[in-house]
């Protein structure tokens, strides 16, 4: 693949050896270098490719003509059309949505439809080469072929700024469509008027993933329109102002040979009033370079906060790559002003934290918050807050929130593991007591197979699909809920919620000795295989029994107890990661990355690799981690082996290449694998730094020998996150061989308790 940020391998030689001797972060060289937004945008990667800031309400980027899954964020590099550059997009999910308000430049009669790929007549989609193609964070950059016409673009938090350099045409144009959108969206009522010869507003409502959507914008135009049109569909229709879900406008003028038009894209979930300020407030000028130097700005600081030192080129491409995907969403949904639109539908006003949305969290409470707890802990309590007003407006906390919907897309209420998991770590920028209500009250609910928890201690099979799936998801966070109560003297809650964390276990069939689902107590559901998945019509979601056995991550010696003890326990993690077995016809597209039965490309056994450690048997863990981050993660454009999920991927991938990772997703305590850095460090919004030191690092060197917390002897496997806040130094010696006594012994392994 070619690198698009062009850098050569001597200049990143050099910037290698130039970050490992810098003793300052501020004095240290750009890391949006590092980064390549391609990565991931083949295969089954799903991310997004654009222009935007961090965690920014913006994602502007060029949509294809949909070719199926692939396409869930509009865009995939096997592609050669654009029909488009949209101003939200998602990143790395199974369903496609969004790709509100999209403009197009163009050039002669065209007709007013995206068309069909090989017949430009049908309509106005244009054909690109990756060879004139360029994507850095905060800036892409493309050359319309059918038109000849260079696209750029970058982004604020809330505005999309277009730059487009246009041949010499009498009758150049610059389409915004309000039709088109991304996988299942559609358009419902939409609206756009002329207000000035240099002003266009409007709005666009939509169904899909989220099945009310409100976006509202205006875009400031650098060039007087000279005629403006409008079109419900492919029909011109007179006036200035058209109301339908079909239509388009149509700013013309005559250009001349190079020249630039620029357009700044506003957008709200309030108003159109709303979108205008958020230009003005963002960005009151045209100077397009200084946006593109400032969005640039914005990702260093985000990055610089973890500062890797490699010899590894690549390495660094993947590393900082992924850093990059884990601050796209959650995104800010909320104006400059501070309102935004709730999932109850009403308008909210002098909110008093920065309103997000696009919360994924059945893929992200596993990975991508517990690195947040880190590298974010100024944004944790927003992403809090945002969550507790969610569940003020809606009466439980989010599931899978996007733009003001609540989707109820997958199973569980991982929304309690992200608000338990900062209560435990110390977090207390939010109502703690309304957190407890959120938490309580969401578990306590009898919606989604909860009510037969309560009453039976397990969801029967024939009650629901994905059954064992939501079942178990529901034990792990009611571990979370007792840890809580008990810190917050709630004896009786902490004994309720502590036997249904251990509901797990009505799942497990002695027999077979795999999780499975169940009909009534004397019943399990037949014919059962352990191989087999069967997309939305099984026990499970997105995977197979083998791979469903293991999510018991807040109760691991539980588990070993059922499987038969430690040996049984390690013979058969040993299995699933050899053996092979026909998932059937119906099995869902997310199961990818495979190694024997374990599946690296979907979310749920994440956690699985480092459960050696729990059994006295870490370089095992060793083994499998730096596996899976050599083989399964590169900085190619197929460099992500399944669906990023929204950050979580590439967190996994963050947390491991520095040898930790938070199995239990509450509580703070992270499981010690195998660095692949030579050495991190982390720059704390605490103001304190964590130094990551790896002592013999290499290829051959993948075990852990010594460990040394700042300064003195460390046996235990897990370091505990209170430890990494406080500040100081993690010293990791490796060797080819596994040691014979570090992380043995049971009194220095990870535990499923209590830690803050």
């Amino acid at each position: 693949m070619k690198i698009n940020s062009l850098i050569s391998s001597v200049m990143l030689a050099a910037s290698v050896s130039l970050l490992s001797c810098q003793p300052s972060k501020d004095a240290a060289p750009s890391l949006t270098q590092f980064v390549d937004p391609f990565i991931g945008t083949g295969f089954h990667g799903h991310v997004f490719l654009g222009a935007n800031v961090p965690f920014g309400a913006v994602q502007l980027g060029p949509v294809n003509m949909t070719e199926g899954w692939d396409w869930c964020s509009g865009y995939h590099y096997s592609d050669s059309t654009i029909i488009g550059f949209s101003h939200m997009h998602l990143s790395g999910t199974g369903i496609g949505d969004l790709g509100d308000i999209s403009l197009m430049p163009a050039t002669g009669p065209v007709t007013m439809r995206t068309g069909v790929p090989g017949n430009y007549e049908s309509g106005f989609f244009s054909l690109f080469s990756h060879e004139e193609e360029v994507a850095r964070p905060g800036y892409y950059a493309v050359q319309l072929q059918r038109y000849r016409i260079k696209a750029e673009l970058t982004a604020t938090e809330r505005v999309g700024f277009h730059q487009y350099t246009f041949p010499a045409s009498d009758d150049a144009k610059i389409i915004i469509d309000l039709q088109e959108g991304i996988g299942w969206d559609r358009p419902v009522n939409c609206m756009i008027r002329q207000v000035n010869d240099t002003t266009i507003e409007g709005h666009r409502f939509s169904t899909g993933w989220a099945k009310d959507q409100q976006v509202y914008f205006t875009a400031i135009f650098s060039k007087p329109i000279a005629q403006f049109s409008l079109y419900d569909d492919t029909v011109s229709m007179p006036g200035k102002e058209l109301t339908g879900t079909s239509i388009k406008a149509v700013a013309g003028f005559a250009t001349g040979a190079g020249e630039k038009v620029l357009v700044k894209v506003g957008i709200s979930p309030v108003s159109t009033a709303n979108a205008a300020a958020n230009i003005r407030a963002e960005i009151p000028h045209n100077d397009f370079e200084t946006v593109v130097k400032n969005a640039d700005a914005a990702w260093n600081r985000e990055l610089a906060k973890l500062r890797i030192k490699t010899s590894d080129t690549a390495r660094l491409r993947t590393f900082y790559t992924a850093l990059y995907h884990t601050m796209i969403a959650p995104s800010v949904f909320n104006d400059h002003n501070g309102d935004y639109r709730g999932t109850d539908k009403k308008v909210y006003t002098g909110a008093s934290f920065t309103n997000l949305t696009t919360f994924s969290l059945w893929d992200t409470y596993r990975a991508a918050h517990p690195l947040y707890t880190i590298t974010q802990q100024n944004r944790v309590n927003d992403m809090i807050n945002s969550m507790l007003a969610i569940y003020q407006q809606q009466g439980k906390l989010p599931v899978w929130h996007l733009m003001g919907n609540e989707t109820n897309t997958m199973p569980g209420n991982s929304g309690i593991h992200v608000v338990t998991d900062a209560y435990l770590k110390g977090f207390r920028g939010f109502d703690t007591a309304l957190a407890w209500e959120a938490v309580k009250t969401t578990a306590m609910l009898d919606e989604r197979g909860l009510k037969y928890v309560k009453q039976y201690g397990y969801i029967p099979a024939d009650s629901m699909v994905e059954s064992v799936a939501m079942g178990l998801e529901y034990a792990i966070a009611d571990w979370g809920i007792a840890q809580m109560a008990k810190q917050m003297g709630k004896q009786e809650d902490f004994v309720y919620f502590s036997n249904r964390a251990k509901s797990y276990a009505n799942y497990f069939d002695t027999l077979t000795r795999f999780m499975r689902g169940r009909i009534n107590e004397n019943t399990w559901r037949t014919p059962f295989s352990p191989f087999e998945s069967r997309h939305m019509r099984d026990d499970f979601a997105e995977g197979n029994a083998w791979q469903y056995t293991w999510l018991v991550p807040h109760d691991v010696e539980g588990l070993m107890t059922l499987l038969g003890g430690e040996e049984a326990f390690i013979a058969r993690l040993d299995s699933l990661f050899v053996l092979q077995g026909d998932m059937g016809k119906e099995a869902s597209a997310d199961i990818t990355g495979l190694i024997g039965q374990y599946a690296h490309g979907n979310e749920p056994g994440h956690h699985i690799p480092y459960l050696y450690a729990f059994a006295g048997q870490p370089w095992k863990t060793a083994d499998k981690v730096r596996y899976i981050l050599d083989s399964l993660y590169s900085d190619k454009v197929d460099g992500l082996c399944g669906n990023e999920d929204v950050g979580q991927m590439s967190s996994w991938y963050i947390l491991s290449a520095l040898g930790l990772y938070q199995v239990n997703p509450a509580g703070g305590m992270y499981v010690m694998g195998s660095p692949v850095v030579d050495e991190a460090t982390l720059y704390l919004d605490n103001g304190k730094t964590f130094r990551i030191v790896v002592q013999n690092n290499g290829a051959n060197n993948k075990y852990i020998q010594h460990v040394h917390l700042n300064g003195m002897d460390y046996d235990h496997s897990y370091i505990l996150y209170r430890d990494i806040v406080a500040g100081g130094e993690l010293e990791i010696i490796m060797g080819p061989e596994p040691s014979a006594s570090w992380g043995v012994d049971k009194k220095v392994r990870p535990v499923s308790v209590l830690v803050n």
